[in-house]
């Protein structure tokens, strides 16, 4: 039955993640924890091996959800690969720091970055000006990227150097909480950068492949895998990353980010109760 139940959570998890780029561990993580508490079936269960086996099932959640996304010519792949050079040393760092962290203190602190990530869609308006484009004073070391959405011509520029810095806290927060760094990038992608959001998700999961198996050597090399449930999860979150991948391109835009915004939420509040 446990292993049924894997298959089930690498599923859901892999769908809701592909669809709103988030890559499934933002799902993974939580349900597993909520598991712990009430089934005894699940009592193997830490911040450790429950993080160590997301990041693993991200690897088949992005890659699966990626092709099905470069088929459809919606990823950048040159942003994606330019944040990598930061979120990859980050998520090697938030690795690290995961051996020292409790299962309380894991849930509170997850449930309140959940939280104050998706704060930020509510106040962007206020907060976040429009993005610089190519015919605004670009200045220097400035990306700008330009993209046929649906018959239509979108640009959006930002600074490389912030780009790399905000991926590098990204691939920590994805190290340390095995969420896979969607749930932080995409929305710094489409705030800050002026992503639309059906490239900011299919680029988030091309870097959560990358920088999935980065964090998940790691992991394995510490002895974190528990693999016989963890294999269990993987053909679930492949099936569930292409579903995604495919439902994401027939949704509108504001479905997405609102979709994101729910479902994190929702995690965030059960996070920090479960942390008392």
């Amino acid at each position: 039955m446990v292993f049924i139940i894997m298959f089930i959570i690498g599923l859901l998890s892999a769908f809701v993640g592909s669809i709103a780029g988030l890559g499934g561990g933002v799902i993974f993580v939580p349900v597993l924890l909520f598991f712990a508490e009430f089934n005894e079936s699940f009592s193997w269960v830490t911040p450790q091996n429950v993080v160590a086996m997301s990041l693993i099932v991200m690897i088949f959640t992005g890659l699966s959800s990626t092709l099905t996304f470069l088929k459809r010519k919606r990823v950048d792949v040159f942003s994606g690969t330019l944040f990598l050079i930061g979120s990859i040393p980050g998520a090697l760092t938030g690795v690290y720091i995961n051996q020292f962290v409790h299962i309380d203190a894991f849930q509170l602190y997850f449930g309140i970055l959940m939280l104050v990530v998706v704060s930020m869609f509510f106040v962007k308006k206020k907060l976040v000006k429009e993005p610089t484009l190519p015919n605004v004073n670009p200045g220097r070391f400035r990306v700008t990227r330009t993209f046929d959405l649906y018959g239509k011509s979108t640009t959006y520029s930002y600074s490389a150097i912030l780009g790399i810095f905000i991926a590098y806290f990204v691939g920590m927060m994805s190290g340390l909480f095995g969420v896979g760094g969607g749930s932080l990038m995409v929305p710094a992608m489409i705030l800050l950068f002026g992503f639309p959001a059906h490239i900011a998700a299919p680029t988030s999961m091309f870097m959560i492949f990358f920088s999935s198996v980065v964090s998940s050597s790691a992991h394995i090399a510490a002895g974190h895998v528990i693999w016989a449930f963890t294999l269990a999860a993987i053909p679930g979150a492949w099936i569930g990353g292409y579903l995604g991948a495919v439902v994401n391109q027939c949704l509108n835009s504001n479905v997405i980010e609102w979709i994101l915004r729910i479902v994190m939420i929702i995690i965030g509040i059960r996070l920090i109760i479960q942390s008392f």
